[in-house]
């Protein structure tokens, strides 16, 4: 269909998002649903537009090398750096093969995938599962109990949730982000409410599976019930699917990915398909654990900036309440100040996800890149913030915004195509 006027292709694409309807279909091995990943092939996934092994970030490659041990491609870790170094390993976005992946968000072929499909579109998306807190992949750590407990992940886990979903059935992610956000959560740096919600819906049917051994199914309900993040893995999930489902348009300036890798930050939008905007990643701000700093802080990185795009995160702030000191935005007032401002650079409100604290008006939708460029304000991001040498964790949590430049050369370049000349 040809739109006569951006407006009219941006309201297009918001219908998109707003009818997206995200379902949880199943739990599976990589290399079975990304052909990128196929047996016999040294490639690795990675958060944010194309970089090369060299321009990593200290964490980032930690993960990269956590990833070669978990594949046993190498027997050493200085094996494992040498083969990166050496480009034997290729390295390919998670966005550019319909998948996303958290802080580093480095994905290799073995490692299960929650599987989302968008049932308005017929598109899916992946996401690997949240490890938990402490020592783990996504933030660079690559010690021996990061990659066992990765390989329990791989056999215990993944299995066991494939069989309960298979049990219970495909779930409706909309419908717990709905019930959701009313309980507190803002879906990126809150998941409690989401992650409760999940293993409420799964648990019945993990006691009922006769071909998982009981000790096997208390440490999988255990691990639900202590990883408080594991909803955001299924929320970017269910994120990507939608919005890859809205720039199906293939016009408008609708902002339709933001990531991260450490090195850039790039931006899509709706009319200018797969083509990534960059400029220079910024350092987060917030609240730091006890002995950290700004200093200690690694560069922004991760794909869970999908959520934003959606919606929800750092664009509905209002909603979390509770996680406002947590990243170091003050309070109620900041938060609501934070929500009212996202409304400046956004088109609409999305009807299926009311925020109680905010009157019941619907979570923000549709970032604008016209709008960003016009007042100045960016998209707000809630994100965890790493340590800047691998394998040290979390330090802290906190919120980030993009460089404006990413949103300057999205609109210039979309304007050149519909043949405006500066």
């Amino acid at each position: 269909m040809i739109y006569q006027t951006i407006d009219e292709a941006n309201t297009a694409v918001v219908a998109k998002i707003v009818a997206g309807s995200p379902y949880l279909l199943d739990v599976v091995p990589a290399h079975t649903v990304i052909s990128e990943l196929g047996e016999g092939k040294k490639v690795l996934l990675h958060a944010g537009p194309p970089i090369t092994f060299d321009n990593m970030v200290d964490p980032i490659q930690g993960a990269c090398i956590g990833a070669v041990m978990f594949e046993e491609w190498t027997e050493t870790r200085e094996e494992a750096r040498e083969l990166l170094e050496s480009g034997a390993v290729t390295l390919i976005p998670c966005h550019h093969v319909d998948a996303v992946g958290p802080m580093g968000g480095i994905t290799s072929a073995h490692m299960p995938l929650l599987v989302v499909e968008n049932k308005t579109d017929g598109n899916r998306a992946y996401c690997t599962m949240n490890e938990g807190i402490g020592a783990v992949l996504r933030f660079g750590a690559n010690g021996d109990d990061v990659i066992n407990r990765l390989r329990w992940m791989r056999d215990v886990l993944a299995p066991t949730l494939s069989k309960a979903i298979a049990i219970r059935g495909e779930m409706n992610i909309n419908v717990l982000v709905a019930k959701c956000i009313a309980m507190g959560d803002e879906f990126h740096q809150r998941n409690i409410a989401g992650s409760l919600a999940f293993l409420k819906e799964v648990a019945p049917s993990i006691v009922k599976l006769t071909d998982v051994d009981q000790t096997a199914k208390e440490e999988v309900m255990q691990f639900l019930a202590d990883t408080d993040q594991f909803f955001l893995n299924i929320m970017m999930a269910a994120s990507k699917a939608v919005m890859d489902g809205a720039r199906m348009i293939q016009e408008g300036t609708v902002v339709t990915a933001m990531c991260r890798n450490g090195y850039e930050f790039g931006i899509r939008i709706a009319g200018m398909g797969d083509q990534w905007f960059t400029g220079p990643v910024n350092t987060p701000k917030g609240l730091y654990f006890s002995g950290f700093s700004e200093a200690d802080a690694a560069p922004d990185m991760g794909d869970s900036a999908i959520t934003e795009t959606y919606g929800v995160g750092g664009m509905a702030m209002i909603a979390a309440p509770a996680v406002t000191r947590f990243v170091g935005s003050g309070g109620f007032q900041d938060a609501l100040q934070t929500s009212e401002d996202m409304t400046e650079i956004t088109l609409d409100h999305n009807p299926n996800f009311p925020v109680p604290t905010w009157d019941f008006q619907g979570i923000t939708i549709g970032i604008d890149a016209r709008k960003v460029v016009e007042t100045g304000i960016l998209p707000v991001i809630n994100t965890g913030i790493a340590n800047k040498k691998a394998g040290l964790g979390q330090i802290g949590a906190g919120t980030v915004t993009p460089p404006i430049e990413a949103f300057e050369k999205a609109v210039l370049a979309y304007a050149e195509k519909l043949g405006f000349k500066g």
